[in-house]
């Protein structure tokens, strides 16, 4: 297996799986120390930072003008506004809802692909997939929001911030897609983390909340800066690099798993029979979606 000529390409892809996976239960044990925006901030001015030292370390091509200002505000949308809006949903919500939830974010990714030109439209194929999809999602969230009382509020509220999360991380996505730049993508995943870290400093100073010292919190947090931000981040961008997109895609299947796995071993968050079908439902109408747009763009 060694020996095979994309073993390090798979081997990345394996890390991503895993690791952007655990970021969930990560981010819930973070948030027993540091409030959401303080978290945000001091994670990604961290790894942003610690990314671009040793990109000059290396001698690698650093963004300048307007090419560092749009990868900075690129970084904004997609890591300060769309990980922000999954770090504040998890002090509502269970942290392996919150990623069964944020697997329907490729929905978002073609509804402003057919609203942004050149407008790509939505075709039966797409809109099938959608629709079973949010059907997953409505069977995931419904009974709970449906029940009322305060858990039924913070899950209404906790599943409208991550779409709005969803939403920032598709556009910037997108944007970032666009955008001709030089630099590496590494060096620009640094350039976004380090600005979204510092996007959210006076976010923490506004709404300063208390921090609750206590050693699994900062663990966690420096968890989050290795290995979900900065070997997470980077074996994302080498496997995309070495592998089909189709085949690197195989991660936001496996990342809810791992989350809703974590969470139930280290939290004993509730996932029974209803939860199991809402997945099996999302992912199916997630794949739909994807393999409709892969005919189209074949086509194309």
């Amino acid at each position: 297996m060694r020996n095979h000529p994309q073993f390090t390409a798979y081997a990345a892809l394996v890390s991503v799986c895993f690791f952007w996976g655990t970021t969930y239960l990560g981010i819930r044990m973070a948030l027993e120390t540091f409030p959401p925006a303080l978290l945000v901030a001091v994670r990604f001015t961290l790894s942003g930072s610690l990314l671009l030292i040793g990109a000059l370390c290396m001698g690698a091509h650093i963004p300048r003008g307007q090419e560092l200002l749009r990868n900075a505000l690129n970084g904004i949308l997609l890591v300060g506004l769309g990980t922000g809006g999954l770090v504040w949903a998890e002090t509502m919500i269970p942290s392996g809802l919150a990623a069964l939830i944020i697997t329907i974010s490729p929905f978002w990714m073609v509804g402003l692909d057919a609203l942004i030109p050149p407008r790509n439209p939505l075709h039966g194929p797409t809109l099938i997939g959608m629709a079973i999809g949010l059907g997953g999602a409505a069977l995931l969230v419904g009974p709970g929001a449906l029940a009322g009382g305060a858990a039924g509020k913070h899950l209404i509220l906790g599943f409208c911030i991550l779409q709005v999360g969803c939403l920032s991380w598709s556009l910037g996505s997108m944007l970032q897609r666009r955008l001709q730049s030089k630099a590496h993508p590494i060096v620009s995943g640094g350039v976004q983390q380090l600005a979204a870290g510092l996007a959210f400093i006076p976010v923490a100073l506004y709404f300063q909340g208390p921090i609750h010292w206590s050693q699994k919190g900062i663990s966690a947090a420096l968890y989050l800066v290795f290995f979900g931000s900065i070997i997470g981040y980077s074996s994302y961008v080498f496997a995309l690099d070495r592998l089909p997109v189709s085949m690197v895609s195989l991660y936001n299947y496996v990342n809810p798993l791992v989350a809703v796995s974590l969470g139930w071993v280290f939290y004993r968050e509730a996932f029974g029979v209803r939860e199991a079908i809402a997945m099996v439902v999302i992912f199916t109408g997630v794949a739909v979606v994807k393999r409709a747009e892969a005919r189209r763009r074949r086509l194309a």
